[in-house]
């Protein structure tokens, strides 16, 4: 075992070195910024609007299988898990505080990726053979990147999604909640892995229309949960907050020392952290949320684009910094003791009372059991992709078994694999971006400047988009039919 963690530790630091994805996913995001024109700026107002007023797109119920606000919860649900509260542990405790910032600039770069993805999902995806919606980079990869590039692309997101479901998206959030219920409520981990299994095998049967109606009930009241608590302690610490600030813009630079006082965290290691554990909580880049967004029921992908933007919005700047903050206030950070108990101690300390360490554990139960829900519909699609819809049902059945064996099993060289399947997973992805880039926001420049409020009725869609010329015609048509994958 200790050959195998030393491999994977290996791979680890190549693919989150400062020579591969860090740069990659950085760059990718700041191009989009920029040919985007800083949408994630300009119009995070309008997409909070669209996502939490409006919530679906009237006249577009025939163009895909769930609200806009379903498929936003739905990916908030993959992307809001442990990552939020043992991530973001991991980050500080080993980079020092200075993670929490880079985790923000992977966050607020990531909207633009975040957007982009979204954007492309929507715009080719597909109807499989039972009539539901199937998108995402398995589709936009290869039918956006023209040639075998493309294929080669779309095939290795595939294969790298799939595997990173178990990972990310199984082993690393079941074995959470065991560990978590077990050491606050005392209940074995072998009942929390069965009951959990159960109930996600009934849920994912019902496919994506029973996971959107389950995420839209639970993310929102998970979340506004744990982050009124934060902001008690917050609130209880406020003296604090100002030097917490200070020590995390300071640290973002030089580095500080590590967990227990070791010396010399270095500023690599800083922006190493922040940036796997910001991807690992707001999957931006990633390309995962974008088979979420595939299956939402909008009149334009620039529409489902800014709402899926939102997701990282909550997920990094809101959710992450009230973990980052707890834990740089309180100063648990330091203490050396395990990723998966700092944020019960900090909250305990904060709150000064053994109720924080509950809230904390009902909270990453919420977080945890979302993203395997969420999780499962990104690795189904994947499987379906690859190997054919008949393959869907057997990969539901063996993902709910994996949660007894995740929930049940140890599972220390989990989180290296799971952060190496998420780089090469992102990696094809991120490269799409770039190269669809100019119809990405070409194609967005011409919505915002038809309907830059985002209020335009689904006719009056149809009319702008329609008035175009006959290349960019030939674009609109593609994205209101879509094309039945026969398997």
């Amino acid at each position: 075992m200790d050959g195998l963690e030393k491999v994977l530790g290996d791979i680890d630091t190549v693919v989150w070195g400062p020579f591969f994805l860090i740069p990659l996913l950085l760059g990718t995001g700041i191009v989009l910024t920029w040919r985007l024109r800083g949408i994630q700026l300009t119009k995070l107002g309008a997409a909070l609007r669209l996502a939490f007023f409006r919530r679906k797109d009237e006249g577009a119920d025939d163009h895909g299988d769930i609200s806009q606000y379903q498929a936003l919860t739905t990916a908030l649900a993959a992307t809001v898990g442990t990552g939020n509260i043992v991530g973001v542990a991991t980050a500080i405790s080993t980079g020092g505080p200075g993670a929490l910032f880079w985790m923000w600039v992977t966050g607020l770069l990531g909207m633009a990726s975040k957007y982009s993805e979204a954007f492309l999902a929507v715009r080719f995806r597909h109807r499989d053979s039972k009539g539901e919606i199937s998108g995402g980079p398995q589709y936009y990869l290869k039918d956006g990147v023209r040639g075998p590039v493309g294929v080669v692309l779309a095939t290795l997101f595939s294969v790298f999604a799939v595997i990173a479901s178990f990972g990310i998206g199984n082993g690393t959030q079941a074995n959470s909640i065991a560990a978590n219920v077990e050491n606050t409520f005392h209940v074995a981990p072998w009942i929390t892995g069965v009951i959990m299994a159960i109930v996600t095998l009934v849920v994912l049967v019902g496919g994506i229309r029973a996971i959107g109606r389950v995420t839209s009930a639970l993310v929102p009241v998970m979340i506004v949960f744990y982050v009124v608590g934060a902001l008690v302690v917050l609130a209880l610490e406020w003296r604090s907050i100002p030097g917490a600030f200070a020590m995390i813009f300071h640290d973002a630079f030089t580095g500080t020392a590590a967990a227990g006082g070791f010396a010399g965290s270095a500023l690599i290691l800083a922006v190493q952290m922040g940036v796997a554990r910001g991807i690992f909580s707001n999957e931006s880049g990633m390309g995962s949320a974008a088979i979420a967004a595939a299956a939402a029921q909008t009149t334009h992908p620039t529409r489902q684009g800014l709402v899926s933007m939102t997701q990282t919005f909550i997920d990094t700047i809101i959710v992450v910094s009230m973990t980052g903050l707890v834990l740089v206030v309180s100063g648990v950070w330091q203490s050396g003791g395990k990723a998966n108990v700092l944020t019960s101690m900090a909250f305990d300390q904060g709150l000064h009372t053994h109720l924080g360490g509950w809230i904390v554990t009902i909270a990453l139960v919420l977080f945890a059991y979302s993203t395997i829900l969420g999780w499962c519909y990104y690795g189904e699609r994947n499987v379906e992709k690859l190997l054919g819809r008949r393959w869907v049902m057997p990969y539901r059945v063996v993902f709910s078994l994996l949660v007894y064996v995740g929930a049940t099993t140890s599972l220390d060289v989990v989180w290296t694999f799971s952060d190496i399947a998420n780089g090469l997973m992102a990696a094809p992805n991120l490269i799409g971006l770039l190269v669809l880039s100019g119809l990405i926001a070409r194609e967005t420049k011409h919505y915002l400047d038809n309907d830059p409020r985002l209020e335009a009725a689904k006719h009056e869609v149809d009319s702008f988009m329609d008035g175009r010329d006959g290349a960019i015609d030939s674009h609109w048509e593609a994205i209101k039919e879509t094309t039945v994958v026969k398997r």
